[in-house]
């Protein structure tokens, strides 16, 4: 990074990876904006920060609100794309592929508009993040739908690093990660879930929004890293 403030925005910002990786970034000679959809619960993050972080809520899934956001905005240097979504999840052979289409719609249709709506004030020496998920490279069972939703991210990174260069264009596949994600599990079942991946997982424990807070982080400042998937799942992709 330069010796000048740079402003990273944050798609997503208001909880778990995204309010995460703004704590991890704040600091002196970094501005953030994070954003969401639910004012309340951007609001409760951006006092969580301190108040030291730029907010503004919006819908990213409606691109008329998407590229009014960015028209106010300005110029700025990184943004990191944490919008995310559950379809997909299952069996194969149950599977409602009408789900893959709704995960697109809830991931990949909104990281990808956010971008296309930054570029016209997005500094080109600066840096684009996008957070698919560790199902896009891993194997077990059940995870075909949401693999091929998060796979369109993995694919797309080293395409963009190319065409948009020299805007560093990279992507983060995090495992499973205790953020609020899984809180459509009652609280029983997360854990056991939670017990059963880190049993899985060989440094032996889940991981912690911190965790791919820190390879956001990594790949924000480091001016020599594009097209690239820094995959951030404590080795659960090798589970059997």
């Amino acid at each position: 990074m330069s010796d000048r403030t740079e402003h990273t925005v944050i798609i997503g910002g208001s909880s778990g990876i995204g309010l995460a990786t703004a704590r991890k970034l704040l600091g002196p000679g970094m501005k953030v904006t994070i954003t969401g959809r639910n004012q309340d619960k951007l609001i409760s993050a951006w006092k969580s920060l301190g108040g030291a972080a730029d907010k503004a809520a919006f819908d990213a899934s409606k691109p008329h609100e998407v590229h009014q956001f960015f028209e106010r905005l300005g110029p700025f240097d990184h943004l990191v794309l944490a919008a995310s979504g559950g379809k997909g999840l299952g069996p194969f052979e149950t599977l409602d592929l009408a789900d893959i289409g709704s995960g697109v719609e809830e991931k990949v249709r909104p990281q990808l508009s956010c971008l296309q709506a930054a570029l016209p004030t997005l500094n080109r020496s600066g840096s684009v993040t996008f957070i698919s998920a560790v199902s896009a490279q891993a194997t077990m069972p059940g995870i075909a739908g949401i693999g091929a939703i998060n796979g369109m991210l993995l694919t797309v990174a080293p395409i963009l690093a190319v065409e948009l260069k020299p805007l560093r264009v990279n992507v983060v596949a995090p495992g499973v990660i205790d953020t609020p994600w899984w809180d459509f599990l009652a609280d029983d079942q997360r854990q056991a879930v939670f017990a059963e991946y880190a049993g899985k997982t060989p440094v032996g424990r889940i991981g912690r929004a911190e965790d791919v807070a820190s390879a956001i982080a990594f790949l924000v400042s480091n001016g020599f890293m594009t097209g690239q998937v820094l995959t951030c799942d404590g080795g659960l992709r090798f589970a059997a």
